[in-house]
């Protein structure tokens, strides 16, 4: 057993794992996995509540607790600006953004943009940004964060703690679907915040609160002399140990190292609002809300909540380097080797440290919960939502005619290699940033995700922006971020006691002011282009800008038992009696066979999401369909008899697909316009509450960054 962890804390990590499977199996039995629509987007059919904690826990994975309690230990409060731009970029995601998407009824973001541009080039060329983005950023950090968090804890081999973490997380994710990963993160976000507040709530009791804190972190310095008599270290001046002078504000001034204030609301705020507003892994969730309400007050509810990684995660990583100055802020390359195993430095080891020193027996064991927690709903949500992408942004455009069940399995297979590419990119994470994992990420996303946020914007707000413009600006932007990016990892940052002989361009120019012109340039090509080609049809900008949205009639919901309607149209069941013609919305609960299912959520195997593309038995005569209905009856038989092994059956159930349950060809289509006005229907009252919210949002926001300015 590993240093630190007792009997009774390993047995709260196993605890934990047999209710995470209990739950992720259980919603893997309810739900429809066997359809695009019941795996991918859970049916559409999830409150503000589940969404809400979806989205946050999300968001806060192994990488928030390893990299902003490293960059609070490294660099005091800057790390949390992320965290307050999140409260209003949430906002413009529940406001703007998810209006639109819900209009234009899309399953994915490449989707959208081959929606509102045409074609299939823009789409094609998001997706695959996208799945990079979550390999490079998302899989391979979070990986190594959590392997680091349990090697701390348990002294386990980083590579083996990657495969048992991953293959847990995978075979959840891969089985249940967008049901699964949405009901566990519930109880995660539990987790997570219970745990967090715990730890932080302990830790600012040993240093005398807030004031405490600003205070001590001044003082946080290593002790040079002993290190270098114990380990026969050596210190270079260049190497810093004492807090930056600025390290208790948030935003600092233009030449800052971390966050200089210009760079971050010009360059940092627009890639910010691709991962908010146009990541897949971010809207997949509010696009499983109910209707508008849900998804507002999903993003509303996940505003307040990012108050919280602040203080339960930043200041008790400031709060770790306090308490092991001499480890965290080390003297030289040597001594980072000596303590974490990396040259770059070991500010990363803050939050682990402080868990193990601080928190008392049992409440470890909940505390490495919280951490699996964390990775595992960051690594479900990023494996479903590029899984989806994959799977019907690339293959499906490569394979029109793919059946629904290579579909399935396609998407989950992709796992697997996303997986194994990640794992290959660990040792790079390692050393960039000075050790700081936080800020490798913010650097990759801000060479290669702003020109994506220009795009989106100017799409849903500038009905004149057509097609070439936006492939012309999104290749531009894509063309020179990814040559910085090369030149970062060409020229990486020396060793503190080495001299930096690095261009002066890479050396001077900070990473967000260089997302800033990728920004801009990107819009100008985008808008010059446009304005010299042929202006796209209406068409393609009536359901897919802001303006559309604003002119839509929205209608409240009906009673479904009062949509049934006989219609002048004649369709025949299987006997010749007469049938109701259903709308859209109720026939997605009802079979063909006319049999009611009573799912977890309102989708069946017979999805209205990927409705037939041969002629439906409801429209066929009745000897046709008396005929069908034979076949089918005969087909299952020979099912039941034993033509279907055992183990044939298992793994269907396993990967979440009936056979017989639907047609072979099925595709993906969005909802009907009565069924898009419904859900973006918004009572008056709730409307008035939901903009309250959005108005406490703001005001709360704008209140953080001047306290933590001051």
């Amino acid at each position: 057993m590993g240093p630190g962890m007792e009997t009774v804390d390993v047995a709260v990590v196993a605890l934990y794992f047999v209710l995470v499977l209990a739950i992720g199996f259980f919603a893997m039995r309810k739900a429809n996995r066997s359809t695009v629509s019941g795996y991918f987007l859970a049916g559409r059919s999830m409150t503000w509540i589940v969404v809400g904690a979806s989205l946050f826990v999300s968001n806060i994975g192994s990488e928030h607790f390893i990299g902003l309690a490293g960059s609070g230990a490294a660099s005091g409060f800057a790390v949390g600006a992320w965290e307050f731009n999140a409260l209003l970029l949430l906002q413009l995601l529940g406001w703007v953004f998810v209006p639109v998407y819900i209009h234009s009824g899309v399953f994915t973001m490449p989707e959208y943009l081959s929606k509102r541009f045409g074609g299939n080039r823009l789409k094609v060329y998001f997706a695959f940004l996208s799945l990079l983005l979550y390999i490079f950023t998302k899989l391979s950090v979070d990986l190594f964060a959590g392997a680091l968090f349990i090697q701390e804890s348990l002294g386990w081999n980083l590579y083996l703690s990657i495969f048992l973490l991953i293959s847990m997380t995978a075979l959840l994710t891969v089985t249940g679907g967008l049901v699964a990963v949405l009901y566990t993160d519930s109880l995660q976000a539990v987790l997570m915040i219970g745990g967090a507040l715990t730890l932080s709530i302990l830790s600012l009791i040993k240093v005398d609160g807030l004031e405490g804190v600003r205070t001590k972190y001044m003082l946080a310095v290593p002790n040079v002399t002993a290190i270098m008599a114990a380990g026969n270290f050596t210190y270079s001046p260049s190497c810093r140990i004492d807090p930056k002078p600025n390290a208790l504000r948030v935003l600092r001034g233009p030449l800052d190292e971390d966050i200089p204030w210009p760079g971050f609301l010009l360059g940092q705020t627009p890639a910010s609002i691709w991962y908010w507003c146009a990541d897949q892994v971010i809207v997949q969730r509010v696009l499983a809300a109910k209707n508008i309400v849900h998804a507002k007050g999903a993003t509303l509810m996940a505003g307040f909540l990012k108050i919280l990684p602040m203080f339960l995660i930043v200041i008790p990583g400031m709060i770790s380097r306090i308490l092991f100055a001499d480890e965290l802020a080390c003297i030289g390359p040597e001594h980072c080797m000596s303590v974490c195993g990396s040259h770059a430095g070991c500010s990363n080891l803050a939050y682990p440290r402080l868990v193990m020193a601080v928190m008392p027996m049992g409440l470890r064991g909940l505390m490495m919960a919280v951490m699996i927690a964390a990775l595992m709903s960051d690594l479900d949500s990023i494996f479903n939502s590029a899984s989806t992408i994959f799977t019907l942004d690339i293959y499906k455009t490569a394979r029109p005619k793919a059946s629904q069940r290579e579909l399935l399995i396609t998407g989950r297979l992709f796992v697997v290699i996303m997986v194994v590419i990640s794992i290959a990119w660990v040792p790079v994470i390692i050393e960039m940033q000075g050790g700081q994992t936080y800020l490798y990420i913010q650097e990759v996303a801000g060479y290669l995700t702003p020109p994506i946020a220009a795009l989106f914007l100017l799409g849903v707000f500038w009905k004149r922006c057509n097609e070439k413009g936006a492939f012309c600006g999104g290749m531009t932007g894509f063309t020179l971020g990814v040559a910085r990016l090369i030149l970062a990892f060409i020229y990486r940052q020396p060793r503190c006691d080495q001299p930096d002989d690095r261009p002066a361009f890479i050396v001077n120019i900070h990473y967000m002011y260089v997302a800033t012109g990728l920004f801009w340039i990107t819009g100008l090509v985008v808008v010059v282009v446009s304005l010299c080609t042929a202006p796209l049809d209406e068409e393609h900008v009536r359901t897919t800008t802001f303006w559309g949205v604003r002119n839509i009639k929205k209608v409240p919901t009906e009673d479904r038992k009062d949509t049934y309607r006989l219609t002048e149209k004649i369709h025949y069941s299987a006997d010749g009696s007469l049938q109701e013609e259903l709308p859209l919305d109720v026939r997605e609960e009802e079979c063909l066979d006319g049999a009611h299912v009573i799912p977890l959520i309102p989708s069946t195997d017979c999805d209205p999401e990927t409705p037939r593309t041969e002629t439906s038995p409801l429209a066929t005569t009745p000897e046709q369909s008396g005929s069908a209905r034979s076949e089918m009856i005969r087909k299952e038989s020979c099912h039941v008899s034993g033509e279907t092994s055992r183990c044939r059956r298992f793994l269907q159930w396993f990967w979440g697909y009936k056979e017989g349950a639907q047609s072979s060809k099925q595709d993906v289509v969005p909802e009907d316009a009565r069924a898009i006005a419904e859900r973006l229907y918004e009572p008056p009252r709730i409307k008035t509450l939901l903009n309250v919210g959005l108005f406490i949002n703001v005001c709360l926001a704008i209140f953080m960054y001047v306290f933590f300015s001051l």
